[in-house]
């Protein structure tokens, strides 16, 4: 009874070890299961981070680049717009007129014609031009004598053969009459008489007028037959090699320029077409609507720029 009671027991025991044995077995397996699980969620969820950080970073620099860009061509978008007209400078407008006054009998211009430097303009007539030939010619001749009887009266004073009277009387009436003949020859230069071409048989009554500069007639002021006055304009006459830009700008905008500036100009009618110069004078006089001139030039001359037409223009800014 004891032995089978003991034998019952052994087998109970071992019976009770291969239970614990497989119990032990599937809490091993379910351990490193978990502990794969706990790994493989871990990494996907520093993936996920990484990615997310990535993503942010990525999304800021890219915001970043835009603003930049954007600002960069905000600034350099900032142009100025105003409005001005094509103007010629002092240097290049010739108001033709005739000194000595006269009689307009010939011309051939019109407006907007083009002309070259030495050409026939028009042509005067007058009877003071006659005189003044004549009283020329009339001194010159004189002079000689005179010239002949002061050195006659220089050496007989200087041999005391004559007094100091009549020597300095002569003197005077040949220094007089030298600048009578140097004035005379100046006024015949007024009028393109050359004194050294002129004699009793070249002596006329008309005069030509040449033109000094080349260039177009942008004014006639006179007509044929009408009577000049030393003060009176024939004609206006314009070179266009140096035309400029006369831009109008308010008060408030003139801190915005400088000299040296670039300007883009158009007209109106045109307006695909562009010209490039810049800014090379601020004017400092304000006028009563609280505006000043600024002057531009071009890079090159068009001759479809025109004294007098409107023009657009855009300057560029400083960026900010």
């Amino acid at each position: 009874m004891i032995k089978f009671c003991h034998e019952s027991s052994i087998r109970q025991l071992k019976l009770n070890y291969k239970q614990m044995k497989k119990y032990f077995i599937l809490a091993c397996v379910l351990i490193s299961l978990n502990a794969c699980f706990r790994n493989k969620v871990d990494n996907n969820s520093e993936e996920n981070t990484t990615e997310d950080v990535e993503e942010i970073v990525n999304s800021n620099e890219s915001d970043s680049t835009l603003d930049t860009e954007g600002t960069k061509q905000a600034s350099a978008l900032s142009v100025l717009k105003l409005n001005g007209k094509i103007v010629v400078p002092p240097h290049n407008k010739v108001s033709i007129s005739v000194p000595l006054g006269g009689y307009l009998i010939s011309t051939k211009l019109l407006e907007g014609m083009s002309i070259k430097k030495g050409d026939i303009i028009a042509v005067m007539e007058d009877q003071k031009y006659i005189q003044i030939q004549q009283d020329y010619l009339t001194a010159k001749a004189l002079f000689g004598s005179l010239e002949k009887e002061y050195f006659r009266q220089k050496e007989l004073n200087e041999s005391k053969a004559t007094s100091d009277k009549v020597y300095e009387n002569a003197h005077a009436q040949y220094l007089s009459q030298k600048v009578l003949i140097k004035s005379l020859s100046e006024q015949l230069k007024l009028i393109s008489i050359n004194p050294d071409n002129l004699n009793e048989n070249t002596i006329s009554r008309k005069i030509n007028i040449y033109s000094p500069i080349d260039g177009f007639v942008s004014d006639i002021r006179m007509n044929i037959g009408k009577y000049v006055n030393p003060t009176d304009i024939l004609f206006e006459l314009v070179n266009p090699v140096d035309v400029q830009l006369a831009l109008t700008v308010f008060e408030k905008d003139l801190g915005k320029l400088s000299i040296g500036q670039k300007v883009i100009a158009y007209s109106n009618n045109i307006a695909n077409k562009k010209y490039n110069g810049e800014i090379i004078l601020i004017g400092k006089d304000i006028s009563s609507d609280r505006t000043a001139i600024v002057l531009c030039r071009f890079y090159s001359f068009d001759k479809s720029l025109i004294p007098g037409m409107y023009m657009n223009a855009e300057v560029e800014l400083a960026h900010q």
